[in-house]
């Protein structure tokens, strides 16, 4: 851990818990290493869902009865 760090309390599930204690241990890093790793690979994926939504942002929608009444009529249904 270095100073930049900061420190903050978390509740884990009991199972959860001993999992990331045992992949700690089996990997030679620490739980605070698999939590960031986990949390920063959380964030990137939200931050390509909000990239894909703004690259679509343009596209025409339709609602739910004319997606059906397509379907049905391109022979889908």
């Amino acid at each position: 851990m270095n100073e930049s760090s900061k420190r903050s309390t978390i509740y884990f599930e009991p199972e959860l818990h001993q999992a990331l204690r045992l992949k700690a241990a089996s990997t030679d890093r620490t739980v605070s290493d698999l939590v960031n790793e986990a949390v920063r690979l959380a964030l990137q994926d939200d931050q390509e869902d909000l990239a894909a939504f703004d690259e679509r942002e343009q596209e025409p929608t339709m609602t739910y009865e004319e997606l059906l009444n397509d379907l049905k009529t391109n022979g889908k249904l």
